[in-house]
């Protein structure tokens, strides 16, 4: 049933096609039965990402090859949880899923702004 559900969202089917997102159902936020097309996991690193690009854009920040290994390493707790996840030590949940996913969209953002900006391609992200 709850796999139904989910197969019948439009968003599920674009995403489906493209291979993003596992869309496990016990792993994906729901509404009132409505269920997210990404995992919580993706859900979380997509918001931070999306975000973290708005707060760069209105921040001055110096950019640096130090910076650069710092939004790799705020990566890591994202692999770590799924990795474990994945060869059965623990069970993650939705709530720590989200959270890593937020901190790894804000890496993520940072780590291409950063890579972009080092290796000279001009970026318009200050007002």
């Amino acid at each position: 049933m709850l796999k139904q559900k989910l197969r019948d969202n439009k968003y599920y089917k674009i995403i489906t096609k493209i291979h993003l997102c596992h869309r496990l159902p016990e792993r994906t936020f729901n509404i009132k039965g409505h269920y997210f097309p990404v995992c919580s996991r993706c859900t979380g690193l997509t918001i931070g990402f999306l975000f973290s690009f708005v707060f760069f854009y209105f921040s001055n920040i110096h950019y640096s090859p130090n910076l650069l290994i710092f939004s790799v390493l705020i990566m890591l707790p994202t692999f770590i949880d799924g990795y474990t996840q994945s060869i059965g030590l623990r069970e993650s949940n939705n709530a720590l899923r989200l959270f890593t996913g937020l901190i790894s969209g804000l890496g993520l953002a940072l780590f291409i702004i950063i890579f972009f900006s080092l290796f000279g391609f001009q970026l318009p992200l200050q007002p």
